[in-house]
């Protein structure tokens, strides 16, 4: 499974690396970046990140710098070959209206990062059990997000 982590705190990209750690099975590939506009250009396959995997779940941070996360979660859900691409807002926000504008504009998910690292990590967890196990996805059984003709077949 390859995540796409969009965060830009150092901190929180550490405890995800710990929590991943702990719980993650051994093909869970993490590729993080620290800005909006770096993770279109992944989901795009684009500069820098031509060779990046496709990711198969995005966690999304709203707080970040330049383009912000709910900016980037609409870009995504408007691009006809991302729109597919399960994203789970993973934020410190717990703003009803942030929660609202997440939903309405298509987020798979909303999850508060929970301040406890036991928490943290069993959030973490479930997120993964989730999407790995029981979720279905458009490329088929454990087959990630879909992506059109860009997306390599399990």
């Amino acid at each position: 499974m390859n995540i796409l982590l969009v965060e830009d705190n150092p901190g929180d990209l550490r405890l995800m690396r710990e929590a991943l750690a702990a719980t993650a099975a051994a093909d869970t590939v993490l590729h993080a970046v620290n800005s909006g506009s770096a993770a279109l250009d992944v989901l795009r396959r684009a500069g820098p990140h031509a060779v990046a995997p496709v990711p198969d779940l995005v966690l999304l941070d709203l707080n970040l710098p330049g383009l912000h996360g709910m900016a980037v979660l609409a870009e995504i859900k408007r691009d006809p070959a991302l729109l597919t691409t399960p994203v789970v807002v993973f934020t410190s926000s717990e703003a009803s209206s942030d929660v609202l504008q997440a939903y309405r504009t298509h987020a798979n998910a909303y999850i508060t990062k929970p301040a406890d690292f036991d928490q943290f990590v069993a959030a973490v967890q479930a997120i993964q059990t989730f999407w790995r196990l029981a979720a279905r996805s458009p490329r088929g059984p454990g087959g990630g997000a879909g992506h059109g003709p860009r997306s390599p077949s399990p």
